[in-house]
């Protein structure tokens, strides 16, 4: 593991990373999801794309890396493609999973890699609808631990900061960017996934040009049972 140092918006960022591979030419940046890291990210991929040089990222505020800003989707592209150039690398590849499938299709790769990737917006059940309306009634009444209790999973025990940085990205409409990517993108998907649902990864698929769709039995985290197969089919379309 290893960390660099980054600053953006006069803000210093201590990115922490891990490189695979690292004699190989070509590079594949790996970006994880909202709330997880780069080691999950190394244990599906690790052993797979033996061509390849992997960078492993923990973005901004996740894994072992620092954040004291209220972010966008499009602060961590900027920071993440810093990052890069402090690398002095340009991805052939770049895979994002979930949130990470958002800043991967802003930094505009060769070959675009979505591991159901967020940014379609879908309809919020009820319950989460009730939550949501019983916040905005109390929290002008000064409640204390109110945001404590009806903060969503995904947010609970983040800093101020972070927290922000969620209500900023989790329900973004990122459509119309899936419209103007230019990269080859292969979008594989979990048929059973209810973060990011199976008609959601069709919609992107019907959106970007020039992309393959692949949806695969399991989760939101199918790609730790099928990463030998979906590194196969990137490497066999990276031939193409």
């Amino acid at each position: 593991m290893a960390v660099k140092e980054i600053t953006y918006k006069e803000q210093v960022f201590k990115l922490s990373y891990e490189i695979v591979n690292p004699s190989a030419t070509d590079v594949l940046l790996v970006l994880h999801g909202w709330g997880s890291n780069k080691e999950i990210m190394k244990q599906a991929f690790g052993k797979e794309f033996k061509e390849y040089k992997h960078i492993y990222l923990d973005m901004p505020g996740f894994g072992a890396s620092t954040n004291e800003m209220i972010l966008t989707t499009n602060d961590y592209a900027q920071i993440v493609q810093k990052f890069l150039d402090t690398l002095s690398v340009e991805p052939k590849i770049i895979m994002g999973h979930s949130f990470g499938g958002k800043v991967s299709t802003l930094l505009d790769p060769p070959t675009l890699v979505l591991l159901s990737s967020a940014g379609v917006v879908t309809e919020k059940p009820w319950s989460v609808k009730i939550k949501i309306a019983t916040f905005k009634f109390l929290k002008p009444l000064g409640m204390k631990k109110i945001r404590e209790l009806f903060v969503a999973p995904d947010a609970q025990g983040m800093s101020h900061e972070m927290y922000e940085t969620f209500k900023n990205v989790v329900d973004e409409d990122f459509e119309a960017e899936f419209a103007k990517s230019k990269s080859r993108a292969l979008c594989f998907w979990g048929i059973d996934d209810t973060a990011t649902p199976l008609y959601t990864g069709e919609k992107i698929v019907a959106l970007i040009e020039n992309s393959k769709f692949y949806p695969l039995e399991g989760d939101h985290f199918f790609f730790l049972k099928h990463a030998k197969f979906i590194a196969d089919e990137i490497t066999e379309d990276s031939k193409g």
